[in-house]
This record gives C-alpha cells, structure tokens and sequence, in this order.
C-alpha cells in the first residue's frame, strides 16, 4: 500500500542536506474569494523586497483583475502535453525548479495533471519544489480536502472529484484564510468577476446557492481554527488534560489513536473519513481494522472496496489493518491492545432480528471488552436518508 501521505510528506521534509523551501497555502471556501489575487499581490509585494520571485503556474480563469494583479513577474511558460486528441497546458516542474527562485507561486494545489507527467498531482509537483529548497505561495479550496468529501457532496449536493491529502494543508508552513460573506461572494458573481456572463445564472442555480456558501464558509473557518489548534496541541502537548503520562527518564506525553472498525463497502469510504477527522480533532493517529473470518476469501467487489479503501488510507496518512477471528470483539481487543488505541469508532450497527435482539449488541460487547478506551458510534446518514428521513 506504500508509505502513507503524511509520513512521506514527514519524510521528506527532514530528509537531504538542503534547506527545504516553506509552504504557504491560500484558502479559501469557493471560486472567486481572492486567493489567486492575494497570493500574486503578496508575491509582488516580496518581488518589491527584492526576492527572486516566479510565477510557476498561474490559472486567472479569464478574471482580468487577477491577470493585472501578475503585473511584472517573471512567468515559467508552460508545457504543452498532447493527451489523446488535444493538448493540454501543465505547469513546466523540471522548468521551474531549474529556474531556482527563491519563491515560486503555484496556483490550483489539488489540481490533476494530465497522464504521463512527473506525477499525478500538483501538490507531489509542488513537494519537489519544496524540496528543491524554492519557497511555494499555493491556492486551494476547502471542498478539495480528501477528508471533506462526503461532507461536501451532504452540504452542497456536488460531488468533488479533484481532492488531495489534508496533510497537504496540515504540514503546510503557513494558511492564510481567504474569508468572504455569501452575500460579499455572490455579488461579485452577478457582477461577472468570477464567471462569465454566459455562466452566472447556472451557477447562481447550483452550487453559488446563499445556504451553500454560508456552510462552505463555515467549514474553511472551522478547518483553519482545528489547524491552529492542532498546531498548538503539537507544541504544547503536556498540557493536554487528556493526555496519558508514561514512567521515562524524561516523562513524555503519549498521543491518542483511534481505531475505526470498517467493512469493505462502498459505505466504507465515508466512515473512513468521519474517523479521519475525529482523529484530527482529537489530535489522533487514525488505524483503520478490518476482521475477517480465518481462511475466508474476499469476493472481488470486496477486493476492489479493500483497495480503494487502501489508497484512501494512504491519501488521509491512516493505517489499514485486516486481521482474521472469529469474533470481531476479541479481534477487535487484541488490535487495540498492539496498537495502543485509546478510542474505537464503529458505524451504527445493523438491524437485528429473531434471537439476536436478546444477545448483546456489539456496541455493549466492546465497551465491556475495551475498560478505558472510549466507544462512538458513528451515524449513517446516508441510511436516514433511504428510510425515508430525509437530510436532517
């Protein structure tokens, strides 16, 4: 499955003799808040400094305000890739880190390269960059985050395709929050500065709805306020209530880790990412288990969910575990007492029937089988929906 994203990022950034450059990240919760506009004023503004600053990709979707705002600034010409019966324009990587300025700004961090290029992602571009020792200015929106998805597609109706690791955003240096009222935001959509003419009624009719907008907007607050604190908590993790003490020669705090029990079902993938981020919140390694009967075979359709679900487990830096028993408790209770688990997630159990609603449910099981280690039970919305409840 590879080296999860979060520790190559880790990796890399301690690795090899040269300094390496420092990532800042420009948020924000839609098109057309500013991000593009304020990274290249503040690249002007350390231009004027007297820094050697390039523009390595720029992306002004037609908007002539962000294209003046590039102004003066050097900017790498891009590579032309033929991709099937087209080309495609990509940020030029070998160009810019042979360039080697001392800051590079790179818009549209989530953005998919076309086949064939040095890597799949422009956040991996920009990681060369970084470790070419060039500081990067970088744009992204918070509906991009890999852990958001789900909670993306529930707020606005959209399914995101084009995401990448939070731990992009988590191991950047530097974000700066790109806020804007809906109100602020959809006026300048209706006055042509986002999108052109032809464009605005449609997505004044989609995803530029007011209700929208106010939850992306309180979803980038939140994210930027958990980054903050999960920053914090990293420095100062002795002064966590919560934190366990170990007997050392120098006693040291011991972090948390959740334990996420999963099936591999397309369901899977949005319980994986609810643990994500309540381990992010916590401030948690994530593992992610998987307990099969001994010598049972997965079907292919389980085959196909377990490996989608090992590459989300390696977008999202988390560990997927798949261990045999039979009983999932005692399984359960031996993965968390190796793994040192202090919390255990599971999706809200199925429906029972005949003589198993007088047995005791594997919520009561685990909490008496796991003293000391918190249970949640995470609630499926998307079964809700289907039972007729509709969206809460």
């Amino acid at each position: 499955m590879g080296e999860p994203a979060s520790e190559q990022m880790e990796s890399r950034r301690e690795s090899g003799g040269k300094t390496r450059g420092q990532l800042k990240v420009f948020l924000g919760m839609a098109a057309g808040v500013g991000k593009t506009y304020r990274m290249l004023q503040e690249g002007r503004a350390e231009a004027e400094a007297g820094r050697d600053v390039v523009i390595g990709y720029l992306e002004p979707h037609g908007r002539q305000e962000t294209v003046d705002q590039a102004g003066f600034l050097e900017l790498v010409p891009r590579r032309r890739v033929p991709y099937r019966e087209t080309v495609l324009e990509e940020m030029d990587l070998p160009g810019v880190i042979r360039r080697a300025s001392e800051l590079a700004l790179i818009d549209e961090l989530a953005h998919t390269n076309a086949p064939g290029l040095e890597h799949e992602k422009r956040y991996k571009d920009v990681e060369d960059v970084l470790d070419a020792g060039i500081d990067v200015y970088s744009t992204v929106n918070v509906q991009h985050l890999e852990s958001l998805n789900d909670a993306i597609c529930e707020l606005t109706g959209v399914r995101v395709r084009e995401t990448m690791p939070d731990a992009v955003l988590n191991t950047a240096d530097e974000v700066v929050l790109m806020d804007l009222t809906p109100e602020a935001l959809l006026a300048r959509l209706r006055a042509g500065k986002i999108y052109p003419q032809e464009r605005i009624d449609s997505a004044l009719n989609n995803f530029f709805k007011v209700e929208n907008l106010a939850a992306l907007r309180e979803v980038a607050l939140r994210q930027v306020a958990q980054e903050v604190e999960s920053k914090r908590l990293v420095k100062e993790p002795v002064n966590r209530r919560e934190d366990r003490m170990i007997d050392s020669p120098a006693t040291q705090a011991v972090g948390e880790r959740l334990l996420a029990l999963i099936k591999p079902t397309p369901r899977a993938q949005r319980l994986v990412r609810r643990a994500w981020r309540s381990a992010q919140r916590l401030g948690a390694d994530l593992d992610l288990l998987w307990v099969k009967s001994p010598g049972r075979v997965p079907s292919a359709e389980e085959q196909d969910q377990l490996a989608a679900l090992g590459r989300l487990a390696s977008v999202l830096g988390a560990h997927l575990i798949v261990a045999e028993g039979d009983d999932v408790v005692q399984a359960v209770q031996g993965v968390a007492e190796e793994r040192g688990s202090t919390y255990v997630l599971i999706g809200t159990p199925s429906r029972r029937s005949g003589l198993d609603r007088f047995r005791p449910t594997l919520p009561t099981r685990l909490i008496e089988a796991l003293p000391g280690i918190d249970l949640r039970v995470v609630a499926d919305r998307a079964l809700r929906e289907e039972e007729g409840g509709g969206p809460a």
